[in-house]
């Protein structure tokens, strides 16, 4: 028996539990989807409106761009449109370079974040790097906020990089450059953490993650950190690409590490198409989490993918609605059905596997296929329920999706259980 009771996946890694704005991270806690926005934080009316429509994809953490004074002076304001709206999703202020100072010149912007990410090599240069590191470590401790030590291999600490290396040469078996570059990266971060921890930020207000855009390389970094620390873990494959090559990749990648327990909050780093929906990145990693069986965020729907069989395009069709129906309704459905999220929902194409995976189904239904007689039988919980027939049998199966959601998690429901 496998430690999830027989679906393979390890043991979670232990890590510490953080609590961001009200979301814990870490410490056995559900995996945390997070995302960022695109829009200058400066343009409040438009940084607004796309937390908010994170949010409501499902987003559990929010980063926004921290980077002159203008975005500070924003933050405050963001912050309470946003609670004005019922949006109570935290945010995570992403500094570079001059965090530091932002922190100290905008106190109202370092109290409305609720976690402060820095990254260790681009937190400052030569002699001033340890005393700006400091100084936001400091400005979140006076605030009692999470940080977040993010190391990406692109602006890894050069200092630290060139000394590894330097030693690496000196052995009489040196490892490979690429293994010295992780090394790099976990001590890095490691090293950040325990000098936050000894300025007295506990292990309690710390996440780290190790950034970078090869598979392989995010699953060694991590393995490394997860043997070596209980801090919380951030996963995320760096610079992911656009479409379907950015969510295969951060899938798989991410995918493998969680398998292996690893992994306690996540973030698929899409490249959108221009003007295209930020809240793509959302959905790709709930639905990693839901297929991995780790979380349920929106009922399944189970669909064929055609054959020469299902020549008829009305399975596809009624797939394509009752996944677009799901989506549009779920922000009300969860709040009115609690538990809705974990059904599971079969559109199928032909009578070869259409009744049987219809019957696995809580509502399932097996379209005729090419040749088949025009009727189409509906399985409710396992067990045959009607047939539908005629021009209307899409707009009847949806009717009859929302009177199963309504029946078997409305009000009354619920309270005579």
């Amino acid at each position: 028996m496998t430690a999830d009771g027989g679906h393979g996946l390890k043991a979670r890694h232990q890590t510490v539990a953080v609590d961001v704005g009200g979301v814990q991270v870490g410490g056995g806690a559900p995996v945390v989807v997070q995302s960022m926005t695109n829009t200058d934080t400066a343009d409040i009316d438009a940084t607004v409106k796309q937390v908010a429509a994170l949010a409501v994809a499902g987003s559990e953490l929010v980063r926004i761009t921290v980077d002159r004074d203008e975005a500070a002076r924003a933050v405050p304001e963001i912050r309470d449109r946003l609670r004005a709206q019922g949006v109570t999703v935290p945010l995570v202020g992403d500094f570079h370079y001059n965090g530091h100072k932002l922190l100290a010149d905008y106190p109202d912007c370092a109290e409305a974040l609720d976690k402060y990410r820095i990254n260790p090599g681009n937190v400052g240069f030569k002699d001033k790097k340890d005393r700006q590191f400091g100084a936001i470590i400091e400005a979140a401790a006076r605030h009692d906020k999470a940080i977040r030590i993010g190391v990406n291999w692109g602006s890894l600490d050069g200092d630290l990089l060139t000394h590894l290396m330097d030693e690496n040469a000196k052995l009489a078996a040196p490892a490979s450059a690429r293994a010295v570059m992780h090394e790099a990266m976990v001590q890095s971060a490691l090293s950040s953490a325990e000098r936050a921890e000894e300025m007295g930020l506990g292990a309690n207000r710390i996440i780290i993650s190790g950034k970078v855009s090869a598979v392989q390389d995010l699953i060694a970094v991590y393995t490394l950190l997860a043997a070596r620390s209980r801090y919380a873990l951030h996963l995320g494959l760096t610079e992911a690409g656009m479409g379907s090559k950015g969510i295969v990749a951060s899938s798989v990648a991410i995918g493998i590490l969680l398998q292996q327990g690893i992994g306690d909050t996540i973030r698929f780093s899409l490249t959108p198409e221009p003007g295209g929906d930020r809240t793509q990145e959302v959905r790709a990693a709930q639905e990693l989490l839901q297929t991995m069986g780790l979380r349920s965020f929106v009922p399944v729907v189970a669909a064929c993918p055609g054959c020469g069989r299902t020549t008829s395009t009305v399975f596809q069709e009624l797939a394509r609605d009752v996944q677009n129906m799901i989506r549009d309704k779920m922000p009300e459905w969860k709040v009115r059905y609690p538990g809705v999220e974990a059904l599971n929902f079969a559109v199928m194409g032909c009578i070869v596997n259409g009744p049987g995976e219809s019957k696995h189904a809580d509502v399932g239904i097996s379209l005729p296929g090419t040749g088949e007689s025009p009727a189409a039988p509906v399985f409710i919980d396992g067990k045959k329920a009607m047939t539908l027939r005629g021009p209307n049998i899409a707009a009847d199966f949806k009717d009859l999706v929302e009177d199963y959601i309504e029946k078997r998690f409305g009000v009354p429901n619920r309270a005579a259980s």
